[in-house]
C-alpha cells in the first residue's frame, strides 16, 4: 500500500484533455488547485503514454490545430503538474474497461479521489468507496 493523502488525485485521460485541450468550463477549479499545489496529481508513465497516444488521434489533432496547440504543449502540462509514480498493484475491484484499470489501481493505492467521466469507472463508485476512493466526474474543492 502506498502512502495516502486526502489531497492526492488521479485524473483520467479525458479529464486531462478537458483541462488542457478543450478548456472545459467545468475545469477551472481543478486547474487552480493544480496550479496552487492544493492537490497532488499522481500518475504513472503508462498514463502519460496513453495521453501521448490519444493526442495523435486525427480528431484530437484537428482540435489542437483549431486551438493553436501541439501535442507537446499538452504533454508539457502533464509533465509540469503530474507526479509520476510507479505502477500500482491491482486494485481489489476490476473495471469492465481494461484501459481504465490503471486509473483505478492508482486511486486505490493512494486512497484518493479519481476524477473521471468514463461510464465504466463511474459505475464502480460505490465499490471503490469501500476502499476509500472517491470517484467524481467533476472536481470540486
Amino acid at each position: 500500500m502506498t502512502e495516502t493523502s486526502s489531497k492526492s488525485i488521479v485524473l483520467d485521460t479525458n479529464i486531462v484533455l478537458d483541462l488542457w485541450l478543450y478548456l472545459d468550463p467545468a475545469t477551472p477549479a481543478l486547474r487552480e488547485a493544480l496550479t496552487s499545489k492544493r492537490v497532488d496529481w499522481v500518475a504513472t508513465q503508462a498514463m502519460r503514454d496513453e495521453l501521448e497516444r490519444v493526442l495523435a488521434y486525427p480528431h484530437i489533432v484537428l482540435r489542437m490545430h483549431k486551438g493553436g496547440l501541439v501535442a507537446e504543449e499538452v504533454l508539457a502540462q502533464f509533465d509540469r503538474f503530474a507526479r509520476v509514480v510507479p505502477v500500482a498493484d491491482r486494485a481489489p475491484y476490476v473495471c469492465k474497461d481494461a484501459d481504465d484499470q490503471k486509473f483505478i489501481d492508482l486511486a486505490c493505492a493512494y486512497s484518493c479521489r479519481l476524477v473521471s467521466k468514463d461510464k465504466a469507472v463511474l459505475t464502480m463508485r460505490n465499490r471503490l468507496a469501500r476502499v476509500s476512493v472517491s470517484v467524481v466526474s467533476r472536481f470540486a474543492t
